[in-house]
């Protein structure tokens, strides 16, 4: 299943991922996001969680078990640079900019800004299309508590 999906991703010319796949795909980088500091807190895998079943409507164990492929999905992926980009091909803009505060979202869920964190970030959200200026608007709302249209 993950083979699949990685190697769809990767290709020389994505297609659009089906909604469960950019689902997966994305829970991923948030995963990433939360194991770039070398601490996946409990913090945030309930941030990971609560991010999920709000966004896609899910229960705390449909939740839990999304977050748990994502898991393993983010071990396999390739390095950040080639998975952000298939994504960024594959996924829609609008939820690549939602992506980004959930990314914000889960860096803050610990109370801890570490450098590892702040400079994946940085990365994921320039891959994903995502100009600075609208990544720290979105983690302004993130601190404000904020809630988006997503």
């Amino acid at each position: 299943m993950f083979a699949d999906l990685l190697r769809r991703l990767v290709a020389p010319e994505p297609e659009q991922l089906p909604d469960p796949d950019a689902r997966l795909a994305l829970t991923a980088l948030l995963v990433r996001i939360a194991r770039s500091d070398g601490d996946y807190a409990e913090t945030e895998v309930d941030r990971i969680d609560r991010i999920l079943a709000r966004r896609y409507g899910l229960s705390p164990f449909e939740a839990a078990y999304l977050r748990g492929q994502a898991e393993t999905l983010e071990e396999e992926a390739p390095d950040t640079v080639r998975f952000t980009r298939a994504i960024k091909d594959a996924v829609p803009y609008d939820d690549r900019s939602a992506v980004v505060e959930a990314l914000w979202a889960v860096v803050l869920a610990d109370g801890v800004r570490d450098d590892e964190e702040d400079a994946l970030i940085r990365l994921v959200a320039n891959l994903l299309g995502i100009n600075d200026r609208d990544s720290a608007l979105a983690r302004q709302r993130v601190e404000a508590g904020i809630p988006t249209a997503r």
